[in-house]
């Protein structure tokens, strides 16, 4: 069996573009379907598949470990975030090639379940973007949060920490106060509650902050301080009193390293449409789980990247709770076909062949690619950019 073709197709699901990858073999009917989807990187994205390609062309798509290294070896320099998605997306297609080629899902091949339902947590709004990122009155907060916990799930997460300068004034401190406890008065002590950070401060406010909604024990705190400085990353951890969890914004466990050998956090988080797929992915939560700390992987993308996030949280010891963003568009299903069943704020385990899903590829070429919102465009009264 050879890989013959490998070609990408672009949906656009409102807040973001969905970056599909398949893998075609020299078996007829045989192909196996990845993600790589990337905000704000897309039309990079689908060229870094296009420029990986001829190295992998005429392999064996089961030798998933060598087509790894062939992609992130033999091109020289070593890929950031656009060539890992790209290569995450080819990846996995290639893990679904091997479990159709066996008959049995991909957990199977990954050591068997160690859990047999995937506990999910989800932000508010869906997919609408300023639901999400934006959430700052309490009123529209606290009723998008119930309707979360409406639909079963157990835990959500928010992102309303102001966006912040290096040092910030008393005014924002309270705001979040305010906020983080009336979102925990609403949605009361049984649903965890995880407080997205964005990377929008510096480790000052970081630890003002934190300390300041401890007394409402989040289940963590998400990437409190940009992901470039690991030694402001350790300085928050170790003054405040609340978990710490960070990881989306890095890729392989060579960026992961310093933060385990560091101690530098508690909960780590790689994206597994970014990080390298699936197998990276478990080598990362390995590394984790000889430093004590848990796996919460990222994603709020596409049908695809549920379906891989699945597989790896069924058969990861070290694993947490699973981010998804199911209702960002009501059309999510047709796109792609899927066996994933939820019940209750968990996923349920598959036994379809593969990932057990099958992208409609005359439904995803009705929604092409459209420019993402430029939600980035963040600035403090001053005029200057913020992250946000």
């Amino acid at each position: 069996m050879k890989i013959t073709v490998v070609k990408t197709t672009v949906t656009n699901a409102q807040m973001r573009n969905w970056v599909f990858v398949k893998v075609e073999t020299d078996t007829p009917g045989l192909v196996g379907w990845g993600e790589a989807s990337l905000e704000w990187k897309t039309r990079a994205v689908v060229g870094a598949v296009e420029d990986l390609t001829p190295f992998i062309l005429g392999e064996d798509p089961t030798r998933i470990e060598s087509i790894y290294q062939k992609l992130y070896r033999q091109p020289f320099f070593r890929p950031g975030i656009i060539g890992q998605s790209a290569i995450s997306g080819i990846e996995q297609a290639c893990w679904d090639i091997a479990g159709k080629t066996l008959g049995v899902p991909v957990y199977k091949l990954l050591g068997g379940m160690v859990r047999e339902k995937v506990r999910m947590y989800t932000h508010l709004g869906g997919g609408e973007m300023k639901s999400v990122y934006t959430s700052f009155d309490a009123g529209p907060l606290v009723d998008l949060a119930r309707q979360v916990v409406e639909r079963g799930y157990s835990a959500v997460k928010v992102v309303f920490v102001p966006y912040s300068e290096p040092l910030m004034g008393l005014p924002a401190l309270r705001k979040l106060v305010e906020l983080t406890g009336k979102l925990r008065d609403a949605i009361g002590e049984h649903v965890d509650l995880m407080i997205d950070f964005h990377g929008r401060t510096y480790p000052a406010v970081a630890i003002e902050y934190i300390n300041a909604i401890a007394e409402f024990h989040p289940y963590f705190c998400e990437e409190p301080v940009p992901p470039e400085n690991v030694d402001a990353l350790a300085e928050v951890r170790r003054a405040v009193r609340v978990p710490i969890a960070t990881g989306e914004r890095l890729v392989t466990r060579h960026q992961f390293r310093e933060i385990f050998e560091k101690q530098a956090a508690h909960v780590i988080q790689p994206d597994l449409c970014h990080c390298g797929g699936l197998l990276e992915a478990k080598k990362i939560a390995a590394m984790a789980e000889a430093y004590y700390m848990g796996v919460a992987p990222h994603n709020p993308l596409g049908p695809v990247a549920n379906a891989a996030a699945l597989h790896f949280a069924l058969t990861t010891p070290n694993f947490l709770i699973q981010e998804d963003m199911l209702t960002d568009v009501p059309w999510r299903w047709e796109v792609v076909e899927s066996s994933l069943r939820t019940e209750n704020g968990y996923w349920l385990p598959t036994e379809k062949p593969g990932l057990g899903i099958e992208v409609n590829e005359a439904a995803a070429a009705r929604r092409p690619f459209v420019q993402e919102p430029l939600q980035s465009l963040v600035y403090s009264p001053d005029g200057a950019v913020l992250d946000w």
